[in-house]
């Protein structure tokens, strides 16, 4: 579950990104979040992971406080979290596969299971075959696919995506939305932010709007 109790967030120079917000999303829920560019959703995310800590408020994942971690407990918590932010942060200088493999790396995992779990996201994301390949051969969509692959290569409990059907024309928007859709119906907590609202429209979750950092109708 995720929980925010009157969070806020001002970086310096007075900008509040957020401003005095109260929600929760329960375990397993698929949810958008819509507004316009500034409009506080990168924020908000980032807050979830721990990348940002609030200004005020509590930010609580799965029973912890964010905002009271520290920085070495904060790589555990991550490991239940696929993030998906719109730098791809893609390393050019490694094939695909390596791309995936780096959060398997990162804690340990066995290479024989690293390899098959790797497979096993890319043929999910429809990226199978293409594991030796260098990303920058990749069209657009398929570099997005890559970081979907990443994110979800660890099997995370909650997946959040920022913006990621950006520069994506309306069809292959829907099939990355799709992919979502299919790893929410196997318990995944989804978080996914758009400016398009005709796109979350299709498919009849709950929408929170964001303006100027504050929830609005």
């Amino acid at each position: 579950m995720i929980q925010f109790q009157q969070v806020s967030k001002r970086y310096p120079g007075g900008f509040d990104a957020v401003k005095n917000l109260s929600f929760e999303i329960p375990s397993g829920e698929l949810v958008f979040l819509a507004g316009h560019s500034g409009a506080g959703k990168s924020t908000l995310l980032k807050l979830i992971a721990g990348i940002e800590k609030p200004s005020g408020g509590a930010v609580i994942v799965n029973g912890q406080n964010m905002a009271k971690m520290n920085r070495s407990s904060l790589p555990y918590i991550r490991r239940h979290l696929g993030l998906i932010f719109q730098d791809h942060k893609i390393l050019f200088d490694r094939s695909v596969l390596d791309n995936v493999s780096l959060p398997l790396d990162i804690v340990g995992f066995d290479h024989k299971e690293s390899h098959r779990r790797v497979l096993a996201a890319l043929d999910k994301v429809g990226l199978a075959g293409k594991e030796k390949l260098n990303p920058i051969s990749l069209s657009g969509g398929e570099q997005q696919r890559l970081c979907i692959a990443r994110a979800v290569v660890h099997r995370p409990a909650i997946l959040l995506a920022d913006e990621p059907t950006a520069n994506l024309d309306r069809d292959y928007a829907h099939d990355i939305l799709e992919l979502f859709k299919s790893f929410h119906q196997v318990g995944v907590t989804i978080v996914i932010s758009a400016h398009d609202e005709t796109l979350m429209a299709d498919y009849g979750r709950r929408i929170l709007r964001l303006k100027n950092g504050q929830f609005t109708a």
